[in-house]
């Protein structure tokens, strides 16, 4: 029983919100922009899979790079305060 009274609940809520939806016009600008973003997304050139994998390398390979770059600045880092903080 419990379960049906969730379900006829989040139905009234939902059944709110597209009424007031499209009682006050926002259902029909929400339809626009679907089919304009759809109208739009047709134009795009999509790329292949091949230059998706090269893409992706180019990708991990920077990340890896950044990653090492901001490990080794860090310990360099580390390393000036401590022997900073034992001189004082």
């Amino acid at each position: 029983m419990k379960e049906y009274t969730n379900i006829i609940i989040w139905g009234g809520v939902i059944a709110a919100v597209f009424a007031v939806l499209w009682y006050t016009g926002n259902l029909v600008k929400i339809r626009n922009y679907v089919l304009e973003t759809r109208e739009e997304l047709r134009k795009c050139t999509w790329p292949t899979a091949d230059e998706l994998k090269g893409s992706t390398v180019v990708v991990m390979i920077s990340v890896a790079i950044l990653g090492v770059f901001t490990i080794a600045i860090d310990r360099i880092l580390y390393f000036c305060v401590t022997s900073m903080m034992r001189t004082f």
